[in-house]
């Protein structure tokens, strides 16, 4: 069984243990699952330039839906991300999704679901990028792997020290507004890694159609640590 085969297995087996993310239940009557992929045709009609004109629709549909939370997006193939020229500096566009996000108002608090250390933290300041952004180191069972928290309010990471030691279920953050989190509508994008591969305070949270593989190993899905009923997954 290679490391990330490991990883799962042990996300599989300790799901009950996670805290929960945020104080909004992830229960049917709670979560609307959004689509922002090409088959949806709602965004044709979303100016994906302007940062109001998606965060209205984002928070429309929550409201003529009647859910609380959106969430969404693990390895989905997006269409947002043509609206910044940051998803094109490799030569080729990066579109698939790496981590699941959770569309709540800005300044909803962030738990960590784990035990953990601060890693790295950092405010990715590029338009359509993470903004502040915080990176958690986790030890189960002889594993280490890492959670991504980005699109923060800045002083989520203002006060943070690496190494600092972190408890199941303690505040860690906030979801932060447009006006710093990258110009995104707010929402906290949650990824889990199994190797950082050097990076301090970023990770690629999006990848190019061609490397999907390869990021399937280093990027699990969070819904393991998640449990929304909605994206659950057969075993």
């Amino acid at each position: 069984m290679d490391k990330t085969d490991h990883i799962i297995k042990i996300l599989r087996e300790n799901r009950d243990f996670f805290a929960r993310i945020i104080d909004i239940e992830f229960s049917d009557k709670n979560v609307h699952v959004f689509d922002f992929s090409d088959k949806n045709i709602d965004l044709h009609e979303v100016d994906m330039d302007s940062t109001r004109s998606l965060t209205e629709y984002v928070f429309k549909t929550l409201k003529k839906e009647k859910k609380q939370v959106g969430v969404g997006g693990y390895f989905e193939d997006r269409l947002i991300y043509k609206r910044s020229k940051h998803f094109y500096n490799d030569g080729e566009p990066r579109s698939i999704h790496l981590g699941i996000d959770i569309w709540a108002e800005a300044g909803t608090p962030i738990y960590s679901p784990l035990p953990g250390v601060i890693h790295s933290f950092k405010n990715n300041e590029t338009f359509g990028d993470y903004g502040p952004t915080l990176i958690l180191e986790h030890l189960i069972e002889g594993e280490i792997f890492y959670t991504l928290y980005g699109h923060l309010s800045l002083d989520s990471i203002q006060d943070k020290e690496k190494g600092q030691q972190l408890r199941r279920g303690d505040v860690i953050a906030n979801i932060g507004d447009e006006n710093i989190n990258g110009n995104w509508p707010p929402h906290l994008h949650f990824q889990v890694i199994t190797d950082m591969l050097g990076n301090e305070g970023d990770f690629p949270g999006v990848a190019p159609a061609s490397a999907v593989d390869y990021f399937h190993k280093l990027c699990i899905d969070p819904n393991y640590i998640l449990k929304i009923n909605k994206l659950m997954q057969s075993d």
